[in-house]
């Protein structure tokens, strides 16, 4: 998500002060009608020079404007009208669209929509944390999905299909909540694709299971010395997200509710299934079913839907999509229920437009297949007819008609005071649309005093992050701040790249699509659901638009992929891609399947027995199981019995391929023999991961880098194969060959030193945003990287530990924790406390609170001072309300002496029982 518009352009003190003479307008939220004040600016501003009022380090352009000495604005441009064509009795009215919302049943109509009825069983507790949600009842096919057979009480298993925005994550959570509730001490898991996914839903089922019981306190005191004898939620849900790079190292005792990543959630089912834990397991959730067919991840959903199903216990299997369209082979496979709606609560109107035309494009809306229907010349005679035409524009910076036809539609939107995403298909052109909508927003003068200060209170969030600003991508922060904003309506447009439309929940009164490219390639039917999937949802906007705009090179294309069905998916699993022996490995390695009969029986309950022959299963599974005992993974006897090696438990365990844990194993191996302790580059680099990032490496700053080293950095250099001379040449343009298998392993080498030079970086508290300066690399880049490697360290840690190898799983284990906290040793424990950050932790450490317990004894009024100098005061508005400052510093002091007495006390307890 690149962006937000000029959130000022004016924003000097007396401004500031000018701006609290106008009329305060209602709060609203992104999707609400708002009156015309309170639009304006919405987008990316322009990008200016940075100076060192801004970032005094910094010679790259923001896009963040400063609050002083704040150069004149570009001059501004106009929208062009987008008018209505006469004698169109096509065209859809707000009004019309209404008309069709009232055909929605409401639970008057109907007792068992309201989610208190007996029919779902659910506590007093659940239905009123629902409620104060916004949620009193479901809609009828809410109801006539979880009535199917055996559903409710757990004994069928489910696959069903609604559209994005039409509730059916709800059916999935009433589910799993009724799994736990009803057999006290199991467990359920929901299996989301993206990190971002799974913190978005962790916060939503905490809200939903808040106080809800399932432990009473008869069983509590019971269990004093069992299971539960350290719980100290009493006897609440607890809802616990994993996904890599988190700072929370939960087991399976430590949730009821496990949020997901793929990966996280198999390698918790491996452990579970390794240890007899499994039996816990009631309940998995797998969202997004439609990623199954992808070709990086989702032979991950298989994987473990099958392990599930040879578990011989009832686990209730879930699956859920927006995009099936075979839905009935993956329930086939699953032995479940089968439910497909397509109704949505908030009515979705499609349009391409064209040549400067719009035209509806909905299932039924007659839009022709080819492009002579849509001929500008004769718009009657049974072709396509416009509903509406956008005028040229009279600016020579929107002659091209896509261009201004994005910034039209988006200028309406904002002016009615609705939330619009704009979608592009580059990082380069999301920056431009976001450049040029902003240049036809109307002054911030004419903004209501509340959302200007909530304008200049997000500026200030964003300046004061530890990440500073850049151009360049956005950090996790960021990201967060800025959807943040918009749901809430302080910002209504946001120009997106199309990475957004699966991998966060932002729904908009209009989408618009610049093009439907994502790079060079064209998008597929699939992801461009995705993103009209972002128009209209229920509480947030009455109606829903998506505009496609396109270009008479892409028009065939177009029209194509507007009337394409959506690809049937099937299972990934092959030999080629690697991925049967995966999957044979860790069926081994956790003894669910050890012999030849029950390896068959395995894959007889996978999906690709569904879509392959039995004979060509069978063979590949022979040359597979050959192929894994000769790279010394699994060991058979004569009766066809397989069991782990050493090395195949560890491969499994660290959750990687085995191609890459042979390749680990061997670097390792020659590691333990002359392992270079008395510095960190050699520990990093073990650290970062095999996998091609895509790392373009700036040889001059690896020659500098290197130059820089000191006696243990150059040993490390040596011991690795990377030789500086190589490294001189690159620098003054030499290309790095790769066209040999050795080459591209030496490539491989250097690529993974440069990126372990900015882990060692990150390690020692340079901020993120001077790592990724000094390496010329985005910010985002660089965090990505970060947190990418401590879900890797954490893998090595446990290879280490399954290898034998304890020193160096301790080693590791410590580096962990600083890559994790971006600090040196001493600030560890600090940076463990919620708000603590490398910066922080420091500035903590330096004015004596250099514990937990002293912070948990502090006075959170003390903090204050110490929290406002961490904070990058060179960044901040000059102007900006202290006493507000004051008051957010303090809320944050309250949470961080809270957080600390949490963990302190959590200290005292462990250190008792180990007494």
């Amino acid at each position: 998500m690149k962006s937000m518009q000029g959130l000022l352009h004016k924003t000097s003190l007396q401004t500031a002060q000018e701006q609290q003479q106008k009329p305060v307008a209602p709060q609203s939220v992104a999707g609400q009608k708002r009156a015309w004040s309170s639009n304006g600016g919405l987008v990316k501003p322009q990008p200016l020079a940075t100076t060192s009022a801004a970032n005094s380090t910094s010679h790259s352009t923001v896009y963040f404007q400063k609050a002083i000495d704040l150069p004149l604005a570009p001059s501004r441009l106009s929208a062009s009208k987008i008018i209505h064509l006469r004698g169109n009795h096509a065209t859809t009215t707000e009004y019309s669209q209404r008309r069709l919302i009232s055909a929605t049943p409401l639970s008057s109509r109907d007792p068992e929509l309201d989610l208190s009825h007996p029919t779902y069983g659910l506590s007093g507790q659940i239905v009123s944390n629902f409620a104060l949600l916004g949620i009193n009842h479901i809609y009828p096919w809410q109801k006539n999905c979880l009535k199917g057979p055996g559903l409710l009480n757990g004994e069928r298993n489910l696959v069903y299909c609604a559209p994005t925005g039409g509730g059916k994550s709800l059916v999935a959570d009433l589910l799993m909540l009724k799994r736990i509730i009803g057999e006290p001490g199991t467990k359920a898991l929901l299996v989301l694709p993206y990190v971002a996914l799974v913190q978005e839903k962790v916060g939503w089922l905490r809200k939903i299971a808040q106080d809800v019981k399932i432990l009473d306190d008869s069983m509590l005191q019971d269990a004093a010395n069992g299971p539960w004898r350290r719980r100290a939620d009493h006897g609440t849900i607890r809802v616990v997200g994993f996904f890599g790079g988190g700072k929370l190292r939960a087991t399976w005792d430590d949730f009821d509710i496990g949020v997901c990543t793929l990966e996280k959630a198999n390698a918790l089912i491996n452990t579970a299934i390794e240890d007899g834990s499994i039996c816990k397991l009631r309940c998995v959730v797998l969202d997004e079913l439609h990623m199954i067919d992808d070709d990086h991840r989702g032979y991950i959903l298989e994987l473990i839907a099958t392990k599930l199903m040879c578990l011989g216990q009832q686990v209730q299997l879930i699956g859920m999509s927006a995009t099936l369209p075979n839905l009935n082979l993956l329930a086939t496979w699953l032995g479940a229920h089968t439910y497909e709606t397509r109704y949505r609560p908030v009515p979705i109107e499609e349009h391409l437009v064209y040549d400067g035309k719009i035209f509806l494009a909905g299932p039924n809306d007659g839009l022709g297949h080819t492009p002579s229907q849509l001929s500008s010349q004769d718009v009657t005679g049974g072709k396509t007819v416009p509903i509406r035409r956008i005028d040229a524009s009279a600016h020579k910076e929107f002659k091209d008609p896509v261009l201004n036809a994005v910034v039209s539609l988006a200028h309406e939107t904002a002016s009615m005071g609705y939330g619009v995403l704009v979608f592009a298909g580059s990082r380069g052109l999301c920056e431009s649309d976001a450049r040029w909508i902003s240049r036809v927003m109307p002054q911030p003068n004419t903004l209501a005093t509340d959302i200007f200060d909530k304008r200049i209170s997000l500026l200030g969030d964003l300046r004061s992050l530890s990440t500073g600003i850049d151009p360049a991508g956005l950090t996790s922060e960021e990201r967060d701040l800025i959807a943040s904003a918009y749901d809430a309506g302080t910002i209504l447009v946001c120009v997106a790249t199309c990475s957004l439309a699966a991998g966060i929940n932002l729904p908009a009164r209009r989408v618009i699509l610049h093009n439907v490219k994502l790079g060079r390639e064209y998008i597929g039917p699939a992801m461009l659901r995705q993103m009209r999937g972002r128009a209209g949802r229920q509480g947030k906007t009455p109606v829903g638009e998506t505009y496609l705009c396109c270009r008479e090179p892409d028009l065939d294309h177009v029209l194509e992929l507007m009337h394409a069905d959506i690809p049937k998916v099937s299972s990934c699993l092959s030999i080629k891609n690697r991925r049967i022996q995966r999957a044979l490995l860790e069926v081994v390695a956790v003894r669910l399947a050890t012999s030849r009969e029950s390896i068959e029986d395995y894959f007889s309950k996978s999906l690709l027995r569904k879509s392959q022959s039995s004979d060509l299963i069978h063979d590949s599974i022979d040359s597979s199981l050959d192929e894994l005992q000769t790279m010394g993974l699994i060991e058979s006897d004569l009766f066809s019995n397989y069991t782990p090696t050493q090395l195949g438990k560890a491969i499994v365990a660290s959750a990687i391929d085995p191609d890459d844990g042979v390749f680990i194993h061997k670097e390792l191996v020659k590691a333990l023999r002359a392992f270079v302790m008395d510095g960190e580059m050699h520990i990093l680099y073990v650290f970062t991961p095999v996998q091609d990032f895509g790392t373009s490496v700036n040889w001059q700053v690896f020659r500098n880098e290197m130059e820089g080293l000191d006696e243990s950095g150059l040993r490390v250099l040596h011991f690795l194969g990377i030789k500086p001379t190589s490294v001189l040449r690159l620098a003054q343009g030499a290309s790095l060959k790769e066209t040999t298998t050795e080459e591209k392993q030496i490539a491989r080498v250097y690529r993974r030193f440069y990126l372990a030079m900015q882990l060692r970086d990150i390690c020692n508290e340079v901020p993120i945003h001077a790592v990724a300066r000094k390496y010329d690399m985005p910010r985002g880049s660089v965090q990505a990287l970060s947190q990418t490697c401590q879900g890797f360290a954490a893998g090595m840690v446990k290879f280490c530990e399954h290898m034998g190898w304890g020193p160096m799983a301790a080693a590791l284990d410590h580096f962990s924790d600083r890559l994790m906290a971006g600090a040196r040793a001493e600030l560890l424990a600090l940076s463990k406390v919620p708000f603590v950050k490398s910066r922080t932790a420091r500035v903590f450490f330096e004015n004596g609170y250099r514990s937990i317990a002293a912070l948990a004894n502090a006075d959170p009024k003390d903090l204050v001072p110490i929290l406002m100098q961490a904070q990058p005061n060179k960044l901040r508005i000059k102007g900006q309300n202290d006493e507000l400052m004051e008051d957010k510093m303090l809320a944050k002091a309250n949470i961080i002496c809270s957080a600390a007495n949490r963990l302190w006390n959590i200290q005292m307890q462990a250190e008792m029982d180990e007494i």
